[in-house]
């Protein structure tokens, strides 16, 4: 299998002439005003931005589009604690590539302990083999939200996969981010692709990849030294001292 045969989603473009309004959310974000076609990586993509500039409604829809579970899981997980989805998702247009993944996972911070209940109400009903044999067999309520988090990224994980994250850095540690670098390749070696929202300079350093960063003039295609993730990062601890004398300035 090469590589473009293990692209399963190949780019998204937005149905603009029907789009009903751009003056109304989230069609009014800079991003998806200017919004034609976004093409991806094969092997991973990263979308950056600021807090508000759409990147995460986007994972969502593209998330949904593939037909996962809004709040994250498998594509088998089909429970609802809530409805938020935006309706970005009925305005794209996705193309994939020729091959079906094997397997799939929308992994998400913000509703990850709904995904770790629906997996324990799934295995109370019974019928088949213990689905938290496949995320380590430990319950992910009996672990710490960073524990439970990169066990699902360990176990669950099987390759010739697409995933999407949103925002994983927010349950790991640097240590942990480092080690999910490692994972992340494991994983595009056995022919899977990634789609990721984040604000870590050390995830995002993942090569071979592209990253999209989210702002007020649109999406613009970035060099990791040439996002403000990593800029920002960079002259804080380069320039710590002054940083901090500067932002603690009571004067």
């Amino acid at each position: 299998m090469d590589i473009l045969s293990a692209q399963y989603v190949r780019s998204i473009s937005l149905k603009r002439d029907a789009v009903p309004s751009f003056k109304h959310y989230p069609f009014n974000l800079p991003a998806f005003k200017t919004l034609g076609e976004l093409p991806f990586h094969p092997k991973v993509t990263f979308l950056i931005g600021e807090n508000g500039m759409g990147k995460s409604t986007l994972l969502e829809a593209i998330a949904v589009a593939l037909g996962f579970n809004a709040e994250g899981g498998s594509f088998n997980f089909n429970f609802s604690t809530f409805d938020t989805h935006s309706e970005l998702g009925n305005y794209l247009r996705l193309i994939k590539g020729f091959d079906k993944p094997r397997d799939g996972f929308f992994l998400r911070a913000e509703s990850f302990y709904n995904v770790a209940s629906n997996i324990e109400e799934m295995d109370r009903e019974g019928g088949g083999p213990r689905v938290i044999d496949s995320f380590g067999g430990r319950s992910l309520h009996e672990q710490s939200h960073g524990e439970a988090f990169f066990s699902t990224f360990l176990h669950r994980f099987r390759g010739n996969g697409i995933y999407i994250l949103d925002e994983p850095e927010a349950a790991l540690s640097p240590l942990r981010q480092m080690s999910m670098l490692t994972r992340i390749h494991d994983l595009v070696n056995e022919h899977s692709q990634f789609i990721i929202a984040t604000h870590s300079p050390i995830i995002m350093a993942y090569p071979n990849a592209a990253i999209y960063e989210f702002s007020e003039e649109g999406i613009i295609e970035k060099k990791l030294e040439e996002t403000n993730h990593y800029r920002i990062m960079k002259q804080f601890f380069d320039n710590k001292k002054r940083m901090i004398h500067h932002l603690l300035n009571d004067e």
